[in-house]
């Protein structure tokens, strides 16, 4: 995917009405009062080629730095959003709303704008120590945590 596309992916999500019950589509779930896509990105797969591997993660590297820098453009500064206080809260036993628990669970922080009513978070999501990388973009009403 092109960075073009993931913009009128997230336009597209910002203008879409919210399904009233959890439902997944490709690479987009959706429930009560956000959606989520998956832009793509590198698993780190054990039979390929390291090389292929890191090729492909620097790939969705300078896929998520060009959609932050398009976004700023569009929107200002994006907060930086540090996820470590609700990762904590989540270890203690406190249930994080959708759809923040899996970026909560996975990331270190985020990068978030408040457009209008909604809150557009671009997820970043790397393995620890392993050349995988997922790049990820979710639209909500719920506040982050």
């Amino acid at each position: 995917m092109t960075t073009a596309h993931h913009l009128r992916l997230i336009d597209g999500l910002r203008t879409k009405d919210f399904p009233l019950q959890r439902v997944s589509s490709g690479s987009e779930v959706s429930g009560p009062g956000y959606h989520v896509a998956l832009l793509g990105g590198e698993d780190g797969s054990e039979g390929d080629d390291r090389v292929d591997r890191l090729e492909r993660r620097a790939r969705c590297l300078a896929e998520y730095d060009a959609l932050l820098t398009l976004l700023t453009l569009r929107w200002g500064e994006p907060q930086l959003v540090s996820l470590w206080s609700a990762q904590e809260r989540m270890m203690a036993g406190e249930v994080v709303a959708e759809p923040w628990a899996d970026p909560v669970a996975s990331c270190e922080f985020l990068q978030l704008w408040h457009q209008e009513d909604r809150w557009i978070a671009v997820v970043l999501y790397q393995q620890d120590g392993g050349p995988g990388c997922e790049l990820a973009v979710l639209v909500t009403v719920v506040d982050p945590p």
